[in-house]
């Protein structure tokens, strides 16, 4: 394999994301072969040679794998659970590579989730500055008012930070309505705490859309590759190089 930049090696290993592996090499922390290195523009062979951070080895992943899941309601987004719950991880039966979620869905929430070992794509997919829009069904325990909406979709002070513009639609008028939501953010259980805002609980949650890329006709618990084309057109909104995937 042809010499690459430690930052896209480390990148790519999932270690972390670019910027933050500069960080890493710049305080000392990466050794090549037994050597620091502190130099940006230094480059290794990540076949050939030992690349550790902290002293782990960083072993860059044989192939790059892309995974859409319909994670179902009741596990965790996780690798592992120390309260021993179902992961998202049991599902994926026959893949041998590692792999790890991009972004999460709490254990009441179900829906479309990307799993990849390609640690750039996922970083550059969870960064808030990709700004890729994720679509939610939200079934929530009685109707916001038109003023309540217009709040919704222009952002309401959470945690001392307000949110980002929203797209929010009725789509189904009861007692118990359903939303569509869309965001281009992805705050810890944001949705719960946007209705909540407003004296509204959430009683079921799925995200239908990442992107361009819809759940389609998984069921819960199923999973599949994603195809080239829409590996290609991800690395394209995300500005990373097209080639990278192969």
């Amino acid at each position: 394999m042809a010499l690459e930049r430690l930052q896209k090696i480390l990148s790519r290993a999932g270690v972390t994301s670019r910027r933050k592996a500069e960080q890493l090499i710049l305080e000392g922390r990466v050794t090549v072969n037994g050597e620091v290195v502190m130099q940006l523009g230094a480059k290794a062979d990540p076949e050939r040679d030992r690349i550790e951070v902290d002293g782990r080895r960083v072993r860059p992943p044989r192939r790059l794998l892309y995974l859409a899941l319909n994670k179902p309601k009741g596990c965790v987004t996780t690798l592992h659970d120390p309260q021993g719950r179902p992961t998202v991880m049991d599902f994926l039966r026959g893949i041998k590579e590692r792999v790890y979620p991009v972004g999460r869905l709490d254990y009441h929430s179900e829906g479309l989730l990307l799993l990849t070992n390609d640690g750039e794509f996922a970083n550059r997919l969870m960064s808030a500055s990709s700004r890729v829009p994720k679509t939610y069904l939200v079934k929530v325990n009685g109707p916001l008012t038109p003023e309540q909406e217009r709040e919704f979709r222009e952002g309401i002070p959470l945690y001392g930070r307000r949110t980002a513009p929203a797209g929010l639609r009725l789509i189904r008028r009861a007692k118990n309505p359903w939303y569509e939501v869309r965001l281009i953010e992805g705050r810890q259980n944001q949705i719960r705490l946007m209705f909540r805002h407003f004296g509204r609980l959430v009683e079921k949650l799925k995200r239908v859309r990442i992107g361009f890329l819809d759940l389609g006709s998984l069921k819960p618990g199923e999973f599949r590759s994603l195809t080239a084309a829409e590996v290609a057109q991800f690395r394209s909104m995300l500005k990373l190089p097209a080639d990278e995937h192969r």
